[in-house]
């Protein structure tokens, strides 16, 4: 016999359907992925803690959880709301059901939604948060519960998520060596500077430039992460620090906001965020398109960005024209809003990685000329 959940938006809608997962209550902001797979990597990823998440995608668990496709050590997401939800996995290669997956790490779900008209709704009415429970029906009790969930705008989630220790990735007598500043890093962005010969040491969001130039790093990478940029007064002075280093830099997500404010640039809290792995990007330097995977819901301002006479604005979102990418004129760093370590998801914007090695070697030629 199938268990009954409930589902409550801020804004009064509820929704009924069926328990998956944990039976339980949790509660965050609402947010809606297109991704077709990869629901672990999405689930395991720091950008989204204390979120629930909707997939648009029909089903659900149909090919288990395994344990290197993962994106950090534990479920991030705060809960899940989908249409169908399968107890049953069809792959070989998978360890265990998601429903184990799960029940092992304490994540309430809800399945059995008309989840269509979920997203339709979040899309005319804007991001919000949500309550969803399994063990608690009374409305006005979820009502309660509810209001005192705090924003997602102003709210700083970096420090639930970043290393308390430094750690190292990679081979030690690499070519390169990468400080990177953790704000919720994921696994593939490391991945992705091992597999190109760097050593990395990486850092807690809350160590000092004195700390990370002690390991005399050859470039700096800033991460992605949760929560609202501006209200990280500490990171964006640390940023700021490491930018005027004079040491090639690369920021993804919220690594980019940070450095954008770092630079005088301002963000914003966005309608609706963009999460999926099928959104164009255009390339301005180059002409060329490129299918990213995405996973944000603030944007650094286009405005102020184009005003800016040290700033190039290098990549634009085609569906609604917002910042994508940008450089520093005077200073061997960049970013971009989106993730080219995408895995599963287009591997079109992977070329970032050999671009930030490219400035590495440069730097490097400099200094020994």
């Amino acid at each position: 016999m199938e268990n009954k959940a409930i589902l409550l938006l801020e804004d009064g809608t509820v929704m009924q359907g069926n328990a998956a997962g944990l039976i339980g209550t949790t509660t965050g902001e609402i947010c809606f992925n297109t991704g077709m797979t990869g629901y672990q990597e999405i689930f395991t990823d720091p950008s989204y803690y204390g979120q629930i998440m909707v997939t648009t995608t029909a089903h659900i668990g149909n090919y288990g959880t395994a344990k290197d496709e993962v994106e950090s050590d534990k479920v991030n997401i705060a809960g899940l709301v989908c249409k169908k939800f399968s107890d049953n996995f069809s792959r070989d290669f998978a360890d265990t059901s998601l429903q184990e997956y799960f029940e092992t790490h304490k994540i309430v779900a809800i399945s059995d939604v008309d989840t269509r008209m979920l997203v339709r709704h979040i899309r005319d009415k804007g991001a919000m948060n949500v309550i969803i429970s399994s063990e608690i029906f009374d409305i006005e009790v979820l009502k309660k519960q509810l209001a005192e969930v705090p924003s997602m705008e102003g709210l700083e989630l970096c420090s639930k998520v970043s290393t308390k220790e430094p750690y190292f990735i990679g081979e030690e007598n690499a070519t390169h060596k990468v400080a990177v500043l953790d704000l919720g890093v994921k696994k593939n962005i490391l991945r992705c500077l091992a597999e190109r010969d760097c050593y990395l040491q990486v850092f807690p969001m809350d160590t000092t430039l004195e700390d990370m130039m002690v390991w005399n790093p050859d470039g700096f990478m800033l991460s992605n992460g949760p929560g609202d940029p501006s209200v990280m007064k500490q990171q964006i002075d640390l940023v700021k620090q490491i930018t005027e280093a004079g040491l090639p830099v690369f920021g993804i997500c919220l690594g980019h906001q940070i450095l954008a404010i770092s630079q005088g640039l301002t963000t914003a809290k966005m309608f609706n965020g963009h999460r999926g792995c099928n959104h164009p990007i255009m390339n301005l330097e180059t002409g060329k398109g490129e299918i990213t995977s995405q996973n944000h819901g603030f944007v650094v301002n286009m405005d102020v960005a184009e005003k800016d006479d040290n700033i190039v604005v290098t990549h634009k979102h085609l569906n609604d024209g917002t910042l994508a990418g940008l450089r520093l004129k005077d200073r061997n760093v960049f970013s971009v809003q989106y993730h080219p370590e995408a895995s599963p998801g287009p591997h079109d914007s992977r070329y970032l990685f050999d671009n930030f090695i490219e400035n590495i070697v440069k730097s490097k030629e400099l200094v020994s000329a």
